[in-house]
């Protein structure tokens, strides 16, 4: 029996009637369906409330929104390797690779495994103290920036990767994003779009107060390294826009490339470069 777990975002107004679509189809099938149980109360759907359910093993599990709302999904699944496919009910879902208006013909290919998961790398931050002790914040799939704490302030900052210090600038910050995260913020701030399956990551200034800085991109196996240069300035620390943590001055933000990966469910006639042209260059 196929046990699926659903994520649905409370914000969206069509969830409900999507998740109808989603219980039909599988309860027709005798497959399990479980939510985390603040979610199916909400919905009205008690039954299908399950506690801890990252821990409890699934077949794959189906996020209900946007890219956000999967982005949260592959972190909590990043101890336990559940694959992950988008419905898209945002703006964009540059990641999800469902429709709405084709929702039971993909839901048929999942459950005949007609399709493939592409393994993509987190990023994993760190801060590390001036004892030398490290530690852990968390992991994210999109990108981990480094940012101003106090409004509208430049920051001065210090950026070195692996052992070799490289430059020392003024910022609002800076992005270390993963090829996935590549197309979010780290797009905006004018970094390259990197293939998703490219073994790297990416390093982009947020409006550096020089024309002398690019982007960079680097190894899996580099690690980053950023820092306060003066003292008297606050930074702070967010992962995939969902989790911040304060940063104190002689702290060392520390990013590297995770050993771990999340699996995002992909279908065979849905490839990278055509979601690129669209979705993201749909008007050009």
């Amino acid at each position: 029996m196929l046990t699926i777990a659903v994520f649905p975002n409370l914000m969206k107004p069509e969830t409900r009637e999507i998740l109808r679509r989603i219980l039909h189809f599988f309860s027709a099938r005798d497959a399990r369906v479980m939510m985390p149980r603040e979610r199916a109360v909400e919905f009205d759907m008690p039954d299908c409330g399950v506690d801890d359910i990252e821990r409890i093993p699934a077949d794959f599990a189906l996020s209900l929104g946007g890219d956000g709302t999967l982005l949260g999904i592959c972190r909590r699944y990043a101890e336990n390797p559940v694959p992950v496919c988008g419905i898209n009910m945002g703006t964009l879902g540059f990641m999800a690779d469902i429709e709405q208006d084709e929702l039971e013909r993909r839901l048929e290919q999942l459950c005949s495994g007609d399709y493939h998961v592409e393994q993509r790398p987190f990023l994993a931050g760190y801060v590390t103290k001036p004892t030398g002790e490290e530690q852990f914040l968390g992991h994210a799939i999109n990108d981990i920036v480094v940012m101003k704490g106090d409004v509208a302030r430049i920051i001065a900052l210090g950026l070195a990767v692996n052992d070799t210090p490289l430059l020392e600038c003024k910022a609002d910050g800076f992005i270390v994003a993963s090829p996935t995260g590549s197309t979010a913020y780290s797009l905006s701030a004018g970094g390259p779009i990197m293939n998703p399956m490219v073994k790297g990551y990416l390093l982009t200034p947020i409006c550096a107060h020089t024309l002398n800085i690019r982007p960079l991109v680097i190894r899996e196996e580099d690690a980053v390294h950023i820092h306060l240069v003066d003292m008297r300035q606050s930074i702070i620390v967010t992962l995939d826009g969902q989790e911040t943590f304060p940063v104190l001055p002689d702290d060392t933000v520390t990013v590297k490339c995770s050993d771990l990966r999340a699996g995002i469910i992909k279908f065979a006639d849905k490839d990278y470069y055509q979601t690129l042209r669209t979705k993201l260059w749909r008007n050009c």
